[in-house]
């Protein structure tokens, strides 16, 4: 057989230890041996990430496959292949005979051919008197034929690993809509919560992924983001079973502000108690003139329940931060308050304290009043921090102050009329 004896490469080509144990695996083959040259070469291509060959090389091998004349490779039909570099170049599709004799180097460096040189260099065959090939010098395959069981073993490996892997990435993209629309729906909802955090943790997980994260990567990240998932879980069921134990959701919800006339009376004489401790703390007249305009509702039954009508009327700016310019719905006023949050300079850990507090829709209706008033406001971060801190002390309500900020606006539209209706029309001379 061809692969019988070691051979040495020709001219400027060194001979090297590597090479030449690669050579002597070859001949260990088993007697009557044969092995499917195309089941092989498809067992290659899986295995490819393994053996550190491109797919250009492999197009190479496919190319020198071919000239085998036989479907199997076997030791009795011979195992060398000698065509030229012309026909090469053809079968692999016109490709550069430079760019063949780099990949061959590859194909050599990583234990899949062997170079059989003639005396000369170049690539034939002798024949014997019967027709047969009796000699033969240019590639060699033997080192395919040797190593099969071993390429089919990297070929599992790697199937298994990437099924194992399309698991993890499809149990990883449930996770994330999962926690995505389960926080979406309690701040659409309004429940309590650090809505926020969840979502923060979410973004943190997933920015924490390589670009191309193997198993391990994706074992731990769709491991945290499942324990997320039934955090969030737990928090939506636990608002469930006390929404199902509350008799009356008016009296404890503290984000429902349809209250009943008591409960508006009651919070009014708080607010009015402690309304000259609170001034000294907050300067900015707009706290002040919330509270005022609560007392003056005491005498009134109910206030008008907190809606995002009633939000984007008092607070129109902030339709031009939602996405695509609007604001239809309470998940885009929370988007629009994460852009004007960062432009008016408040702080994330203001921001995250207030959503803590309040919650992410109350959140981002102050953040939406904020805006309203950014050009009274020296600073906004901590004009935030301290209704988050009037808040907390339950001595904070936001419908009363969505309605000072509409009774302002009614104000001032009324004086602007009336200066365009006293102003002198001019004298035509």
């Amino acid at each position: 057989m061809e692969s019988g004896s070691v051979t040495t490469p020709f001219g400027r080509r060194s001979m090297t230890l590597a090479m030449l144990s690669r050579q002597v695996a070859s001949q260990q083959i088993v007697a009557n041996k044969s092995v499917d040259k195309w089941k092989l070469f498809r067992n290659l291509c899986i295995a490819k990430p393994r053996l550190g060959v491109t797919d250009r090389a492999l197009a190479v091998l496919n190319a020198l496959l071919s000239f085998y004349p036989k479907n199997e490779l076997a030791e009795e039909h011979g195992l060398v292949v000698f065509p030229s570099n012309v026909q090469l170049s053809i079968r692999a599709h016109g490709m550069a005979e430079q760019t063949i004799r780099r990949h061959l180097a590859a194909l050599i460096a990583a234990g899949l051919l062997i170079r059989k040189d003639s005396p000369n260099g170049k690539r034939y065959a002798r024949k014997r008197r019967s027709g047969e090939i009796g000699e033969a010098y240019g590639f060699s395959l033997a080192p395919l034929l040797a190593r099969s069981e071993e390429l089919e073993k990297l070929a599992a490996d790697v199937d298994e690993e990437r099924l194992c892997l399309q698991r993890l990435r499809e149990r990883l993209t449930l996770c994330r809509r999962d926690i995505t629309k389960f926080v979406t729906a309690a701040v659409d909802e309004g429940c309590d919560g650090d809505w926020l955090n969840f979502r923060f943790q979410l973004s943190a997980a997933l920015g924490r992924l390589p670009r191309v994260p193997d198993v391990k990567q994706l074992s731990e990240a769709v491991a945290e983001l499942e324990r997320l998932r039934q955090e969030v879980f737990n928090q939506l069921e636990r608002q469930q079973n006390f929404g199902k134990q509350s008799g009356n959701p008016n009296q404890t919800e503290r984000h429902i502000q349809n209250t009943e006339s008591e409960s508006i009376n009651e919070e009014a004489v708080v607010v009015c108690a402690n309304e000259e401790r609170a001034s000294q703390a907050m300067p900015n007249r707009d706290l002040s003139r919330s509270s005022a305009f609560l007392s003056e509702r005491q005498s009134e039954s109910t206030l008008p329940p907190l809606s995002l009508p009633l939000v984007l009327q008092a607070c129109p700016r902030i339709t031009d931060y939602g996405p695509h310019g609007r604001v239809s719905n309470w998940q885009e006023l929370l988007s629009a308050s994460h852009v004007v949050q960062s432009m008016l300079g408040v702080s994330a850990s203001a921001y995250r304290d207030a959503c803590s507090v309040l919650g992410l829709q109350q959140a981002s209706i102050l953040i939406a009043c904020l805006l309203e008033r950014a050009e009274e406001l020296i600073s906004p971060g901590g004009y935030l921090r301290e209704l988050t801190r009037r808040a907390a002390q339950q001595r904070l309500a936001i419908v009363p102050m969505l309605l000072t900020l509409l009774k302002t606006k009614s104000h001032e539209a009324h004086r602007t009329h009336q200066i365009s209706v006293n102003k002198p029309m001019p004298t035509l001379c």
